[in-house]
């Protein structure tokens, strides 16, 4: 296989994705997917994201291009609002959040925004994304949309546990491929039979398993 970097790998796995009708309300990406080749071909198909992307990330406001950590620092207070990103290991995982409207070009109906989270421990601590979705959609929205990538994460050191997705000791691509495919497969199959057991425990045994 031919190299290819990780934005491109992306684009050909989401293509795939899209061509088999997988559903996916947002497509979700740390900063090494926000560049700009992928948000553009995204655009192009009608996809939303919300996409991290650096602290000097470039972006056009007011005539001029400014680094999203110069444009968050002169927010005012009132700016930010305090959300849950969803549930972690300990609880909802607050953080300040930030949303500003970006003047770019956009499909009828759709908007673009940067989205600014900052720690609540530590002001200084920002994290800053790229979002493209529907004009009328909530910061909300944005927010659980930012928050999801916590549970891929959280997949990845589970199946790393459990199904040992990282005990791999191949030098080839397609070595690698089939390990990882199998492990995905053995730890979905492992995250059905718990949900069944919660299920079973709940209603006393009226829930079965399905077959696999």
């Amino acid at each position: 296989m031919a190299f290819a970097t990780k934005p491109e790998l992306a684009r050909r796995m989401l293509a795939r994705a899209f061509a088999a009708g997988v559903p996916a309300a947002w497509v979700v990406g740390d900063t090494v997917y926000g560049h700009d080749a992928l948000r553009r071909w995204l655009e192009q198909r009608g996809r939303a994201y919300v996409l991290a992307v650096a602290s000097d990330h470039g972006v056009w406001t007011a005539g001029e291009q400014v680094a999203a950590r110069a444009l968050a620092e002169a927010l005012p207070g009132e700016a930010w609002a305090r959300v849950s990103a969803g549930e972690g290991s300990q609880g909802p995982r607050w953080y300040d959040w930030a949303c500003l409207a970006l003047p770019y070009a956009a499909a009828d109906g759709w908007a673009h925004w940067l989205l600014v989270r900052r720690s609540v421990s530590d002001p200084t601590e920002r994290a800053y994304y790229r979002v493209y979705a529907p004009a009328d959609t909530s910061p909300a929205a944005m927010v659980a949309a930012a928050g999801a990538r916590w549970q891929i994460e959280r997949t990845f050191a589970e199946a790393k546990g459990l199904v040992g997705l990282d005990q791999y000791a191949v030098r080839r691509w397609d070595g690698w491929h089939r390990h990882v495919t199998l492990c995905a497969l053995a730890h979905a199959a492992l995250v059905v039979a718990r949900a069944c057991a919660v299920v079973a425990e709940v209603e006393k045994g009226g829930a079965s398993c399905p077959t696999t």
